[in-house]
């Protein structure tokens, strides 16, 4: 494979880059682009906005496209890097993708993404796993528990724990987080045909189906598993919750395994990771979308930044401080953890399999209007009594209304 765009001089790269990596392991992650942007003679403005999950972020770059000052890279992830395309802002990186040869390390659904009509738009950072359960080690041995395969398992479990007055699962209540534990249970639920109808084709018969009544009643379960103090709570001090051992579980993605690991916790002893019951596997891919700006500084330092982000040296480091795994799949694992090994191999399986499935929830599956009107509803029902009847009634008219 050739590197021609490796370690080019470039004069005065700058960047200024705008993102929501802004908790313990995930400023840590971003740090590793910096370090090396400026290694390269760059110089790195840095643009975080925290919090939603990205959603105060995309506030902040509309604002700032509108008033014709976008930034230079702006993490962007999924049909969002699309629809920015589409209002013709989008720059084309497709002369550092073709000298990498992109196309040769990257698994073709993921490189879809980064594509914008057969130019590549947008340079892959990683691959995270949505359908994870973390559990505090300590408190499943004390009680004799192992981790769950099944709902009805995990119900048990829960059930033990509370008995023994340990909250079951952490949880923070933003919209998001509860989306995040819905689509888990709906994957684990409906398998993953049923998913890809439901939140992929938003099929009409998988929405309105007796299968859709049974996620909602599941997740009406687990609202009674959260402690009375979750809404609001950010993610990461859901985990620190796990970590701490006042709670036994939390449903979230593999950025969660970047707190533990910041925090010096080791994987199998005093955290256990595992996917959410059922088959498939739901992913999230981190990207930057580089968008048109004016000078010969900001395009090297576009050039150089999509050189950097695919490049192996940052692939690797990047996604050991993340939790994820990298986007190339010729990246040695050899430092990597038991959990990232189990995310790689099950990716690869789930490849072969057709249950590789791009995350609603994290803004892989459905453009912003469909994702947002389905986890309204998702995240209403959780809030309220309302009936799992009355849940997927309001679902199926608030898709077609999205539409």
């Amino acid at each position: 494979m050739s590197f021609l765009a490796t370690n080019v001089a470039y004069a005065d790269p700058q960047a200024e880059v705008l993102h929501w990596w802004t908790s313990g392991g995930e400023a840590r992650s971003v740090a590793v682009l910096q370090e090396e942007f400026a290694s390269r003679g760059g110089t790195w403005t840095d643009m975080p906005v925290a919090g939603g999950g990205g959603d105060a972020a995309m506030t902040a770059l509309r604002a700032r496209v509108l008033s014709g000052n976008a930034p230079t890279a702006v993490q962007l992830k999924g049909p969002a890097i699309q629809e920015w395309y589409e209002e013709g802002v989008l720059a084309d990186i497709s002369s550092v993708a073709e000298a990498q040869g992109w196309a040769d390390v990257l698994p073709a659904s993921i490189a879809n993404h980064m594509m914008c009509e057969g130019t590549w738009c947008a340079a892959p950072v990683n691959v995270h796993r949505i359908d994870w359960i973390w559990a505090n080690a300590g408190i499943l041995s004390a009680n004799g528990i192992e981790m769950p395969t099944t709902w009805a398992e995990f119900n048990a479990a829960a059930e033990q724990l509370q008995a023994a007055g340990i909250t079951p699962l952490a949880h923070g209540g933003q919209a998001w987080q509860d989306a995040t534990v819905f689509e888990a249970v709906a994957l684990g639920i409906g398998g993953p045909e049923f998913f890809q109808k439901a939140f992929v084709e938003l099929d009409e018969e998988a929405l309105t189906s007796d299968t859709m009544v049974a996620i909602f009643d599941q997740m009406r379960i687990m609202r009674g598993f959260v402690d009375e103090n979750f809404s609001g709570r950010d993610w990461n001090l859901a985990t620190a919750m796990v970590m701490n051992g006042e709670a036994a579980f939390q449903i979230m993605g593999d950025w969660a395994k970047g707190e533990f690991l910041a925090a010096g916790l080791v994987p199998g002893e005093d955290f256990l990771c595992m996917s959410t019951p059922g088959e498939g596997f739901l992913y999230n891919v981190d990207s930057f979308a580089m968008f048109d700006v004016d000078g010969q500084d900001n395009i090297d330092g576009q050039t150089l930044l999509a050189e950097l982000i695919v490049g192996e040296n940052f692939q690797h480091t990047f996604n050991l401080n993340k939790g994820s795994i990298p986007a190339r799949t010729d990246i040695a694992l050899d430092d990597f953890d038991s959990c990232a090994h189990t995310s790689a191999a099950d990716m690869a399986a789930s490849t072969e399999s057709g249950s590789l499935l791009p995350s609603y929830a994290h803004g892989m599956a459905l453009r912003g209007a469909q994702s947002g009107a389905i986890t309204d509803v998702v995240t209403a029902h959780f809030n309220s009594d309302m009936s799992s009847a009355d849940a997927v009634s309001q679902l199926v008219a608030a898709v077609a209304n999205s539409q």
